[in-house]
């Protein structure tokens, strides 16, 4: 397909790769000039008409994205039964080329790089799109490192109903959520799980589920929980062993809700990996393909093969299976038995025994009543309440009343409240909040605040310094809480020492000493060791805040005016030169080091020996640059040498010269 135009621009030069849904090309742009990625649906897709209605539908929908982790779309079309989208062409590899060739990532590296990924989900999310098909061979890293999320072309609006179409699912099997596995409605944080998948498989090198089939894959997500990353890989925080879980979740309630939530908790634990969080449940390449929603049918199905496969796995195997199967029929039968047991056997043992006398367990352990009741086969609840009188653990209340019959058999419930112990409150950081916020803030913690003021030089006036119990400390209710409210910096007063007639070391010991700054020095140039201050600002005497910049005026200087001596310069080889020659001579005072141009002009032959005039400053030099035809003829220190004495004019010689004009020129600057 190569050298094939589509669209009248797009001119596809390479084969970049391809995937289960569609094939990659790198295209140059003949409109615009520039590269770009051409993706093109697979044949078996675009000879559905449905999904190549949705899909162009869709893929419009995802070009209105812009965000910098997410590859943009720049066109859409078709050409023939040729169905295209035109992206920007990403310069990198894609994340499972990364983690294959890597292995397992360093965790702060993978938390980076699902920083990003799911930064690009929470965008794609607020303009109602859901990718469903997230996972590494569908995210682009860069040789700058910055994650990039393509492939938003098979995603769909939120506001769609189902996944399903023609009852297949879309995606890829061992990054599906359950509800894709099972063929059902997906949302946001169908993406979520996958992206817990794709964070899992970077840290751990591995995907959390795997088989020898993608039903057998499918079935897993559904049915299994995965092995905690943690134990796979020791070194990552417990933290974020805490967020892939949690991400996991079979239960679509039990997960994060939005890409915002799930992106706040990668902040924290990037920020400190000793965070813990609550709400956590205690592979080759991966193509898009369309899976059958799981039946009962698929489940036979996926056990047929499986068995088929490991019968192939030889005899060891098979014993091993046989050993365990043997095994878990066993532990099953033996539940059967214990559940018959206990619901038909005990009954019918206790009948003798008919009703069970509740007791008083009012300030009563839990555990030694929760084992009474069990022992008795009394079915109880129990819910718990905080207690400023009560030790955590014992019972406040109980729901029947002190020798009431209760019969084993009767399921109502013995409610028992059992006390969490004293309500602790944990103290916000309310540094830098406005007084009141922090006031309102601690009342509604049940709390009573106490405003003390005082001078701070970096928080600004009516913010909160610091409070004492200061944060994360835990405290009963009603205890006061002293909130340290900043007065501003505290202005200090000082008086200005007299400078004129110091030098600048001595100003400088004085107003160091009365805790203010040197401010402006004028002139800039005369501010030396030995001149002396003619002038400040402020005066000497006038009381001012420390700190105060004061301005210093040396006396200025009038530099000697130079004195013009006459050089005179003569033409040694007069054979090597022309009728005319182009003189060049540029002087250097020591007391300026600027260049200035004494000469240039042509000069006829004869006119030689040249007198000079060259400006000398009173009690220095001049330097003193002589070019013939624009070949450096002399360098010479003037009044030091009185005439000048031709050099000649070898190569070696012109270098040295102009070597030395150099190193001249540097000294000069």
């Amino acid at each position: 397909m190569e050298s094939q135009i589509l669209g009248n621009r797009y001119e596809l030069i390479e084969k970049l790769g391809g995937g289960g849904m569609s094939v990659v090309y790198k295209a140059r742009c003949s409109l615009l000039n520039r590269f770009v990625a051409v993706k093109i649906l697979r044949p078996d897709f675009t000879n559905d008409e449905e999904f190549v209605k949705r899909f162009r539908i869709e893929a419009q929908s995802a070009a209105s994205l812009s965000h910098p982790n997410i590859v943009p779309i720049y066109d859409v079309g078709n050409e023939g039964d040729i169905y295209y989208i035109i992206m920007e062409c990403v310069d990198g590899i894609t994340l499972k080329e990364y983690i294959n060739e890597k292995g397992r990532l360093p965790w702060e590296e993978a938390v980076n790089i699902a920083i990003q990924i799911c930064s690009a989900i929470k965008h794609a999310h607020k303009s109602h799109i859901v990718h469903r098909d997230i996972k590494p061979h569908n995210i682009l890293l860069t040789k700058e490192g910055i994650a990039k999320v393509t492939d938003f072309g098979i995603a769909r609006a939120v506001t769609s109903s189902t996944i399903t179409m023609s009852g297949n699912t879309i995606g890829s099997v061992h990054y599906f959520s359950p509800e894709q596995a099972r063929g059902g409605y997906t949302d946001e944080k169908s993406d979520l799980y996958s992206l817990g998948v794709v964070l899992y498989e970077m840290v751990t090198g591995r995907v959390p589920f795997d088989g020898d089939i993608p039903i057998a894959v499918a079935l897993k997500h559904i049915q299994e929980k995965p092995k905690p990353p943690i134990e796979i890989n020791t070194g990552i925080p417990a933290g974020l062993n805490d967020i892939i879980m949690r991400a996991m979740e079979k239960d679509q309630n039990l997960r994060y809700q939005t890409a915002h939530e799930f992106l706040q908790d990668l902040y924290m634990i990037a920020n400190d990996p000793s965070k813990r969080f609550a709400g956590a449940g205690a592979v080759g390449d991966s193509p898009t393909i369309r899976v059958k929603a799981v039946s009962e049918e698929d489940v036979m199905s996926a056990q047929r093969t499986t068995k088929k496969n490991d019968a192939k796995k030889g005899k060891d195997n098979k014993d091993r299976a046989t050993y365990w199967a043997a095994g878990i029929i066993s532990v099953i039968i033996i539940a059967i038995f214990a559940y018959i047991g206990y619901r038909i056997v005990m009954p019918s043992l206790m009948t003798e025994k008919k009703d069970f006398i509740v007791g008083n367990y009012v300030g009563k352990n839990i555990e030694e009543v929760e084992e009474e009741l069990t022992l008795a086969g009394i079915y109880y609840e129990t819910k718990e309440e905080y207690s400023d009188t009560v030790d955590k653990g014992i019972i406040i209340d109980q729901s029947i009343d002190e020798g009431k019959p209760l019969n084993p058999g009767n399921y109502t419930p013995l409610v028992l409240t059992v006390s969490k112990g004293e309500e602790l409150i944990e103290i916000q950081n309310l540094r830098n909040k406005e007084r009141r916020e922090a006031e309102a803030i601690i009342r509604d913690l049940d709390l009573v605040p106490e405003i003390q003021e005082q001078f701070d030089e970096d928080v600004p006036i009516d913010r909160v310094i610091k409070t004492d119990p200061g944060p994360d400390n835990k405290v009963k209710k009603g205890t006061t809480v002293m909130i340290y409210v900043s007065k501003g910096p505290e202005i200090k007063m000082t008086k200005v020492p007299k400078l004129i007639g110091k030098t600048m070391m001595e100003a400088k010991k004085l107003l160091t000493d009365a805790n203010l700054k040197m401010g402006k020095i004028l002139p800039e140039e005369s501010s030396n060791y030995v001149d002396k201050i003619v002038d400040q600002f402020p005066a000497a005497g006038e009381e001012v805040k420390e700190g105060t910049a004061v301005d210093i005026t040396f006396e200025e200087k009038k530099p000697a005016e130079p004195v013009a001596k006459t050089l005179t310069v003569p033409l040694a080889d007069p054979d090597d030169y022309g009728d005319v020659i182009k003189v060049y001579i540029e002087a250097i005072p020591s007391d300026t080091n600027k260049a200035q141009v004494v000469m240039n002009k042509n000069v006829n032959k004869e006119e030689f020996p040249l007198n000079i005039e060259i400006p000398v400053p009173e009690g220095g030099y001049t330097k003193i640059r002589i070019y013939f035809d624009d070949i450096l003829y002399n360098v010479i220190d003037y009044p030091y040498q009185g005439v000048i004495q031709p050099q000649g004019h070898s190569e070696d010689q012109t270098q040295d010269q102009e070597q030395e004009q150099d190193q001249d020129q540097e000294g000069a600057h």
